[in-house]
């Protein structure tokens, strides 16, 4: 059984979500060792009592269960994989647990060379954004072995409320691409409904207030409109990893031989937000694309 006394924990992306979720595991009084491509992201955690490593190879000989959250299915392949990843520099019986959207197949191609080193790989990508991470309340969607995710389900719960292991491994980023997909087209409906109160000469807070209570309520709805009613476009989730994420998801669809039209008009409007400079603001900032038609 994993304990604070019996586990070192590594983590790998203290970004916009990556650096609450490592709080809530040191809240808990779990030894933290952490690396970050750009280490003044981690000058708060420092400070409380987390123990700096300058590469993944590091994580690897110090901690026995190591979360990363980063940013592309290449850099996971790098930090996992790589001749200084953990992979290649972990022991045996350590619990690797990958929280970024990647790809399934990346998912099993890790979860294997991890088994041939006796560790334990599994795939759980978040949903909840930063105030998600920031709350303690993400949805995780794991995929893996049965018995890893039994031990380390207790640390997850340090993290999230919606905790389920889905299949085997990538199972869980096929779930995640299943998330993304519904929140694709549920922005452009959100932020359409918005667009549309105010052109009819509404108070867009009035009708958030009503219509996020009825069947047009959604996460999204209710967390993210209130944001674009203030100008807030500051990331919870970035436009420019929501393309990353959208473009798996078409890129797997494709391999299943399925069609997507709403992910691919979701898709391409976003794409042009970020082409007009928009790249580092939240999702909601999808408003701004009537801004630009009218441009």
């Amino acid at each position: 059984m994993l304990t604070t006394e019996n586990t070192v924990i590594g983590f790998i992306g203290t970004g916009v979500m990556g650096k609450s979720m490592a709080g809530h595991l040191m809240e808990a009084g779990y030894p933290l060792v952490i690396h970050t491509r750009t280490k003044e992201k981690a000058e708060e955690l420092l400070a409380n009592g987390a123990q700096w490593a300058e590469s993944p190879k590091e994580i690897a000989e110090k901690a026995n269960v190591v979360f990363t959250i980063i940013g592309t299915p290449a850099d996971v392949e790098e930090v996992y994989l790589g001749g200084d990843g953990l992979v290649q520099n972990g022991r045996e019986n350590t619990y690797l647990i990958d929280m970024t959207t990647s790809t399934p197949t990346l998912a099993e191609k890790i979860y294997n060379e991890a088994k041939k080193k006796g560790m334990h790989a599994l795939d759980a990508p978040v949903s909840g954004g930063d105030i998600g991470a920031r709350e303690a309340r993400l949805a995780i969607m794991v995929g893996g072995d049965q018995e890893a995710f039994d031990q380390v389900k207790p640390i997850l719960e340090l993290l999230g409320k919606n905790i389920i292991l889905q299949g085997n491994a990538g199972a869980g980023q096929h779930t995640k691409m299943s998330n993304q997909i519904a929140i694709a087209t549920n922005m452009i409906g959100v932020t359409e409904a918005i667009i549309y109160a105010e052109k009819a000469g509404l108070d867009p807070e009035k009708v958030l207030k009503t219509i996020s209570t009825g069947a047009a309520g959604s996460w999204s709805l209710s967390n993210l409109t209130p944001r674009v009613i203030k100008g807030d476009f500051a990331p919870g989730f970035s436009i420019k990893h929501f393309i990353k994420d959208m473009g798996i998801g078409l890129e797997e669809a494709e391999k299943m031989d399925l069609d997507m039209p709403g992910l691919a008009l979701a898709y391409s409007l976003y794409k042009r937000l970020a082409d007009a400079g928009e790249s580092e603001s939240g999702t909601q900032a999808l408003y701004k694309y009537w801004g630009l038609e009218n441009k």
